[in-house]
Formats: structure tokens, C-alpha cells, sequence
């Protein structure tokens, strides 16, 4: 009874009272009507005695029980946290995203963050990984004026790559008042768009260099043998030569660049033809015979027993491994020798390697030997009627293969050029 209100309390204490009064007659007057009864009274009258009494206990109305209003606590609504869900759903992207909170902290990082950037602690600034002064110039705009923004962004190490980032609030529509302000930070990363856009340039720049030369020297041909050659015999057969020289240098130009457009175009087929890669070694081996021999070099080939297929283009893989040979006889005749091993077959990798005993090549050169127009010495190249596309034309055929090829070049020791199927 402590407990209740002061009011409930003396409504309490009140009824209590009367109740213990009215039963205390209501006692008496039964004991009286029984000690009657017992006397030998007559029961009517004892029951005139006794129904009044209760009559009148029983009818008495209750005493009004007081309202007290009672104020009921109104449960505050919980506070809904969105950065689980939005966790969830920026989990399931492969591009790189960070949610950042409204200081720059990191609130959340993808896993495809993690691979891009490194480790991000949650709760660290994002300056521990990017220390760019213009990205965080961008996100500090974002967060004053609520404007989304983008940068682009080069990252140098361990590989150079090129980000487009862009950041904008996180709209919640209100549904976490006191939350603060989210903002997601995204990278996309556009470094192979730019290496493409700079090959584009670079082959225009290249293709229109190496047509302009040989086109220049046939209109100087053509000028002298018009004008002062035009009496000469010897001067005239000389000149025309040379002509056919540089036609024939155009010619393979166009036919490679033809070639690589080809194998652009499909690129993304794999082919699904059975190749025996014995005879076809033999056929390229007899064909670049004559070479060999007019440059002074023997093609040593070292062939397994029986079958070595693999799922390819016939005439795309001749075209690899005659490439890779004529290359070795032409930059490696100073060894003298070229040698061709087949390895593989069965459940094992099937390797092609073509091994000649040349000068070499330097080490920084190695890694660019595959892009277009790249010569290690251009004189060397036009020299040997080298176009500079051999080896992208190789590496082009090999991706559409699902291949590889390996460079292993040592000065003064050699080259060794290998195809992993």
C-alpha cells in the first residue's frame, strides 16, 4: 500500500474501515438470531431479525472510486542505423567504394577497395592511404556545399593506374535523425581506357611514320629517274629496285596492320580446332629454310614422339611460330644456331621454345617487346625488313589462344622465346 499514490492510498484505507465495521455487526446480529434460534425462538422471527440487517449491509452503495490520471512514459522510437544496409549492398559491387563519414573517417571499405587501395581500418582517416591534395580538396566541397564532385586520379605504385573518383552524399531520407551525413566515395578505374587511348595514338603516329618513309623515298625515285636519271639505264634499274624494296616494306606494313585488326575483331572467340603442333613446326621449320641458310643459321629442331595437340587456329599458330623462328634467325644469326623445343602433351602444359644464341636483348627492353612499332634498335629492324608489329601480331594470336609468351634474354648469352599453352 506504500507504494500506491496518496489518494488510491486513503481510497484504500477508507473501504477497508467500513467493510470491517458493517461484517462486525452483520456478526452480531447473526450471533443474536442463532443464541434466539437455539432459545427456541420462533424462526420467523429470528429471520425478521436477521434479513433486514443484511438487506441493508448488502445494498449500501460502494463509495466512488477517485480517477487519478496516470501519465504512461512514451517509448522513444529506436534509432535506425543505415550503414548496415548500405554495407550490404556496396559489398556485392567490383568497383572500389568507401562510405566516409562528414570528418573523412572511414566508415566502410569493399573488398574490392581493399585489393585496389591495401588494408582501410575502419575509423582511420581516409589521408592514411590518399594523400592527394585534390581529392581531399574535392571531398571537403562535397561535404560543405552537399554537391557531388569527381577527380582523376593516378596511382603510380605498385602499378601505374588511372581512377575516375567521384563522391556524393548519401541521401537517408531522414530515417536517422542525429545519425550524421554518409558519403559514398567511388573509384572506377579507367587505366585500361587510357593505355588503349594512348596505343591509338601512338599506332597513328607510328603507322603514319613508317608509311611516310618508304612513300617518301618512291616519290624521290620517281623524281630522278623523270629528271636526271632519265637517260641512264644503270641509274634507272638501280633506283627501280630500291622502289621495289619500299613497295614490298609498305606491303608487309599493310598486311600486318590488316592482321591485327583481324585478330581484334576477334579476340574474345577462343578457338576449337584440334592442332598437332609437330607437323606444323616441321612445315615452318622447311619454309624459313632458305632464310636460314642465305643468313648463315641452322634450325635445330628437338620434336617428342608422337601427337602434341592443342585447341587453336591452324594458320594463326603458323603464323607465331614463324614469327618467333624468323625473328631468332634474323637478330640471333651471330650464334648460328636456333633450336626449337616441343615439351608437353597429355595432362601436361604444352610449351614451345625457341632459343637462339644471339647478342641478347637489355633488360628494360624486354617488358615493351610485344607493343605495337617497338623496336629495340629501329636501324636494326628496318635493316632486317622488320615491320615492329611481329610480336604484337604474336601476342594478339596467343591471347585469342588463351596462351602465354615468356621472354628470357641474357647479353652476350642469348634469347629464349616461350609459348605456354
Amino acid at each position: 500500500m506504500e507504494a500506491l499514490p496518496k489518494e488510491e492510498r486513503g481510497f484504500a484505507q477508507e473501504l477497508a474501515l467500513r467493510f470491517r465495521r458493517e461484517w462486525l455487526l452483520l456478526l452480531l446480529l447473526s450471533t443474536i438470531a442463532l443464541i434466539a434460534f437455539v432459545a427456541g425462538a420462533n424462526d420467523l422471527l429470528v429471520f425478521a431479525l436477521w434479513l433486514p440487517l443484511v438487506v441493508a449491509v448488502l445494498s449500501r452503495p460502494l463509495p466512488e472510486i477517485p480517477v487519478v490520471p496516470v501519465e504512461m512514459p512514451v517509448p522513444e522510437p529506436p534509432v535506425f542505423d543505415p550503414l548496415p544496409l548500405i554495407s550490404a549492398t556496396l559489398g556485392t559491387l567490383d568497383m572500389p567504394v568507401v562510405v566516409l563519414g562528414g570528418d573523412i573517417t572511414v566508415l566502410y571499405r569493399n573488398k574490392a577497395a581493399e585489393r585496389a587501395f591495401g588494408d582501410l581500418p575502419i575509423g582511420t582517416h581516409l589521408t592514411a592511404r590518399l594523400r592527394s591534395p585534390g581529392i581531399l580538396d574535392m571531398l571537403r566541397e562535397t561535404i560543405a556545399t552537399g554537391q557531388p564532385n569527381q577527380i582523376e586520379h593516378s596511382e603510380r605504385l605498385p602499378s601505374e593506374r588511372v581512377f575516375i573518383l567521384r563522391v556524393a552524399p548519401i541521401d537517408i531520407g531522414g530515417l536517422a535523425p542525429g545519425m550524421g551525413n554518409y558519403y559514398l566515395l567511388s573509384f572506377r578505374d579507367v587505366s585500361e581506357l587510357r593505355s588503349i587511348d594512348r596505343m591509338r595514338s601512338d599506332f597513328v603516329a607510328n603507322a603514319s611514320h613508317e608509311l611516310r618513309t618508304p612513300l617518301a623515298s618512291l616519290k624521290g625515285f620517281i623524281e630522278t629517274i623523270q629528271g636526271p636519271a632519265r637517260d641512264d639505264p644503270k641509274a634507272q634499274e638501280r633506283f627501280l629496285g630500291i622502289m621495289l624494296d619500299q613497295a614490298t616494306r609498305m606491303s608487309r606494313l599493310v598486311d600486318d596492320l590488316l592482321s591485327l585488326s583481324r585478330l581484334e575483331l576477334k579476340s574474345h572467340i577462343a578457338p576449337d580446332q584440334t592442332v598437332d603442333l609437330k607437323p606444323l613446326i616441321i612445315h615452318v621449320s622447311d619454309a624459313l629454310l632458305p632464310l636460314a641458310e642465305e643468313l648463315g643459321v641452322e634450325i635445330r629442331l628437338h620434336l617428342p614422339e608422337g601427337r602434341v595437340d592443342v585447341l587453336g587456329d591452324r594458320d594463326e599458330l603458323i603464323e607465331v611460330i614463324e614469327n618467333l623462328i624468323e625473328n631468332a634467325c634474323k637478330y640471333g644469326q651471330e650464334g648460328k644456331f636456333v633450336d626449337v623445343f616441343l615439351k608437353g602433351g597429355g595432362r601436361l602444359p604444352v610449351e614451345v621454345n625457341v632459343i637462339d644464341k644471339g647478342p641478347g636483348i637489355p633488360a628494360e627492353h624486354v617488358p615493351r617487346l610485344t607493343e605495337r612499332f617497338y623496336r629495340v634498335s629501329v636501324a636494326d629492324s628496318r635493316s632486317k625488313k622488320g615491320t615492329g608489329l611481329g610480336l604484337a601480331i604474336v601476342k594478339h594470336i596467343l591471347t585469342r589462344h588463351r596462351a602465354r609468351l615468356l621472354v628470357k634474354s641474357e647479353l652476350g648469352k642469348g634469347t629464349e622465346f616461350t609459348v605456354r599453352f
